[in-house]
């Protein structure tokens, strides 16, 4: 598949590495060791105009006066509060790219003292994968590393003005494929794991493909310090072609062989993500082949249950299939867990806030 050149915006200082932004202020005459004073203005002080803190050297002041910071998104366009869910633990925050496009969407999972962000990495996806919100919305452009990085920014401003606790975790679960906007992801983990500034280890990050298997081998080769999960949802080709069309490209077999190099090569184990079906990938059947594929691979299976969209007529299984389920993976000597359904009353699910505002626009 061929790639798409990120859209290139005004520039945002949120999307330069430290070294980077050491190189810019260095290019324009100013010493590099006022790149830390800046860096902590951006993401220990979460401010969006440094030179209004006090204490910044003078040197710093004067070219921030001829420089912006830049916001990378356009404001939020709307936020759904924790409150507004039943279950009282999701938000949503929904952004607009800078060129027009379409809204982008972030969620925030609220867990005792502790917060989760799930981002987006992408304008629409490539993908296709029919049960999506965002595979149905099709493909606009792959987010700069500066505005996967403002998402973090932004919901960790809103956080700390709300005095709650701040972001531990980041999963690259929301709209768009990660290792499709390889890059640019790459750059956004590097400046936000950063120990001086937003200081999300690598540890608590993790990045989520539905199969690209040039991406999963590079990851592997590069030895990225990140977590991976993959989305496998069908235990044949056939099945799994019907609801993830890049498994056409990249089938089974060559996945879970790409998935085994990583292993082989990180150490890690991956987590496979399972989005269970009713009658069509849910059956005790269906658990026990999956097991058998997964022989071999440090694994833990993540199932959820389907979160309906309007251009699918899937339906969501049952508790007691998903219970079913687990049990027999667990039977087969891999651990397994049933992920909490959350946030469906404020279109938690990726993509499907975008997609419902912009049908009432229409």
């Amino acid at each position: 598949m061929s790639d798409v050149v990120a859209f290139e915006s005004s520039e945002s200082l949120f999307g330069r590495t430290l070294e980077g932004l050491e190189a810019r202020l260095v290019g324009d005459g100013v010493s590099r060791a006022h790149a830390r004073p800046l860096w902590r203005a951006m993401y220990r002080d979460l401010s969006l105009s440094p030179i209004s803190l006090p204490g910044l050297p003078p040197p710093l002041q004067r070219w921030l006066g001829r420089h912006a910071v830049g916001d990378s998104l356009r404001p939020v366009l709307e936020l759904r509060h924790a409150s507004d869910s039943s279950d009282a633990h999701t938000q949503k925050f929904l952004f607009g790219v800078r060129d027009s496009g379409p809204e982008i969407e972030t969620v925030v999972m609220a867990y005792r003292g502790r917060h989760t962000a799930c981002l987006s990495t992408q304008a629409g996806c490539a993908m296709g994968c029919v049960f999506c919100a965002t595979g149905q919305m099709g493909f606009v452009r792959h987010l700069t590393a500066a505005e996967i990085v403002f998402q973090v920014v932004e919901v960790q401003r809103r956080l700390r003005d709300a005095g709650r606790a701040g972001v531990r975790n980041l999963v690259l679960m929301g709209m768009g494929e990660p290792l499709h906007n390889y890059d640019s992801v790459m750059q956004a983990l590097e400046i936000v794991s950063e120990r001086g500034g937003l200081n999300i280890g690598p540890s608590r990050i993790t990045i989520s493909t539905v199969g690209l298997v040039p991406g999963i081998l590079r990851l592997a080769q590069e030895r990225r310090p990140y977590h991976l999960a993959v989305s496998l949802h069908g235990v044949t080709d056939e099945e799994r072609s019907a609801l993830v069309p890049i498994n056409q490209r990249w089938p089974l077999a060559e996945l879970l062989e790409a998935c085994r190099e990583y292993t082989r090569a990180t150490g890690r184990h991956i987590l496979f993500g399972w989005t269970l079906i009713e009658g069509r990938n849910d059956t005790p059947a269906h658990a026990r082949k999956l097991a058998t594929l997964l022989e071999g691979i440090p694994a833990h299976v993540n199932l959820i249950r389907l979160n309906p969209t309007g251009g699918f007529d899937g339906k969501t299984s049952a508790e007691v299939s998903a219970e079913a389920f687990q049990k027999v993976i667990q039977g087969g000597g891999i651990p397994c867990t049933i992920r909490q359904h959350r946030g469906i009353d404020v279109d938690a699910g990726c993509g499907q806030l975008s997609v419902s505002r912009a049908g009432k626009t229409q």
